[in-house]
């Protein structure tokens, strides 16, 4: 037992080191490693919600089916949870503890693993974005508190969950709406898209505007973006102000001090324009790069 225990301590490390984890391997993995012996019957009263858990709302009529299903088949498959101070939290599951809650069921068979905070976090939103259940302010709250807590990039968080970082830096830029348009699009009123699209504007009174015009009149995100590129309504600073960029701003500065043109340093490139022949000799002087053949 203790060997099967270490083995199976060795293959959650490499599954939480990988740069993309995935849930459906994750939780495949612990079953399978786990004996029947090992599975128990926990009293559903002493089991509670992962603290990190990012979903706030849940498809009541899929729960009341599953519900019907559990009635009638029992639970296939074992919940996953840790121990805490009182009772238990569910790493995995919850939908499956909430719907057996619902058929009359006082206890629930369940698996008892150790995970610290961190790794709790992952779980649940990798769960619920890989499971697609999150509305995109859930999912974009989620990746901030991991951005936070772990004191990572938006690239390397990009990467863990397999998404672009583009897709990462535009949902998390739907954070900065206003309450009631954030409202709105849990509700499923705005789509992540007038979401995205409406977060890159500055004024609070023209974005509550726009999102009323959006679902008055069914615009589409299209219609929306036109609407959003008026000159007269002021956007945001495009700045990503993150440690690479500060630093690519002071090199830029340093740059043109030196050769008296704007250069523009984005990832891996260095952008220097000339207005002529003459002006890009002139700049290739001032860096010392002699052209063979002069």
């Amino acid at each position: 037992m203790d060997s099967k225990r270490k083995a199976l301590g060795k293959g959650l490390e490499q599954l939480f080191s990988n740069e993309r984890i995935d849930f459906d391997n994750f939780e495949n993995e612990i079953v399978k490693n786990t004996s029947k012996d090992e599975i128990v019957e926990l009293n559903i009263a002493d089991i509670r919600s992962n603290p990190y858990q990012p979903r706030k709302s849940f498809d009541e009529q899929a729960l009341n089916e599953l519900a019907e299903s559990i009635k009638e088949h029992g639970l296939v498959q074992p919940i996953i949870v840790k121990k805490s101070i009182k009772g238990y939290e569910i790493v995995a599951g919850e939908r499956r503890t909430k719907a057996s809650k619902i058929a009359g069921k006082t206890t629930i068979p369940a698996i008892i693993r150790d995970f610290n905070d961190t790794q709790m976090m992952e779980i649940a939103l990798i769960e619920n974005i890989q499971r697609e259940n999150l509305n995109p302010i859930e999912e974009a709250n989620a990746y901030e508190k991991i951005l936070t807590t772990e004191n990572i990039t938006q690239e390397e968080l990009a990467k863990k969950f397999g998404k672009s970082r583009s897709y990462i830096t535009n949902i998390l830029g739907i954070l900065r709406l206003p309450e009631n348009v954030k409202n709105y699009v849990i509700e499923g009123k705005l789509s992540l898209g007038h979401a995205r699209t409406l977060s890159k504007l500055e004024n609070p009174e023209q974005i509550n505007r726009i999102a009323e015009k959006i679902m008055s009149e069914g615009l589409n995100v299209r219609e929306t973006e036109k609407i959003a590129n008026q000159e007269d309504i002021p956007k945001i600073n495009k700045i990503n102000r993150n440690s690479n960029n500060i630093r690519y701003t002071i090199y830029e500065n340093i740059f043109r001090s030196k050769i008296g043109s704007k250069v523009k340093i984005t990832n891996k490139k260095i952008e220097i324009p000339f207005d002529s022949e003459k002006d890009l000799e002139r700049v290739l002087e001032i860096l010392g790069i002699e052209v063979d053949g002069e």
